[in-house]
């Protein structure tokens, strides 16, 4: 009895551990393939531009390594936020023709909203120094 209990233990451990690696995998995979990683790409373009030229391909290389560990806390994130079937539909809706669409417009409507907030941060500026005085 004691065996079958420890063999059923070990079963029930084991099929959680694989729940759980398919779930993660899943993650970092709606993470890749809905841009939400272009951000970062748009990060390291701003930062390339003050580097000298003559370092800029070891800093992209090593900038590129951190990543990975970026993408795993995001994927906690993920997980904490929503269930492994949400991230599977997700994966589903990334792979349909409107998500593949919408995940290969994502960094160029990041920049344009980039743009767009700057110029309205701008016009800001000048509102709050009115009220400021």
């Amino acid at each position: 009895m004691k065996k079958l209990f420890i063999t059923t233990l070990f079963a029930l451990l084991a099929n959680i551990i694989i729940a759980q690696d398919t779930f993660k995998t899943e993650t970092l995979k709606v993470i890749e393939i809905s841009g939400a990683a272009g951000p970062m790409q748009m990060a390291k373009e701003q930062i390339m531009q003050n580097i000298p030229e003559a370092n800029k391909v070891e800093f992209a290389k090593e900038f590129d390594k951190t990543l990975p560990s970026l993408y795993e806390k995001l994927a906690v994130i993920y997980m904490e936020t929503y269930t492994q079937d949400e991230i599977t539909e997700m994966l589903n809706f990334y792979n349909s023709p409107l998500g593949k669409k919408i995940s290969s417009s994502t960094g160029e409507l990041y920049k344009k909203s980039t743009v767009a907030g700057q110029e309205w941060g701008t016009e800001l500026q000048g509102m709050m120094i009115k009220y400021m005085k």
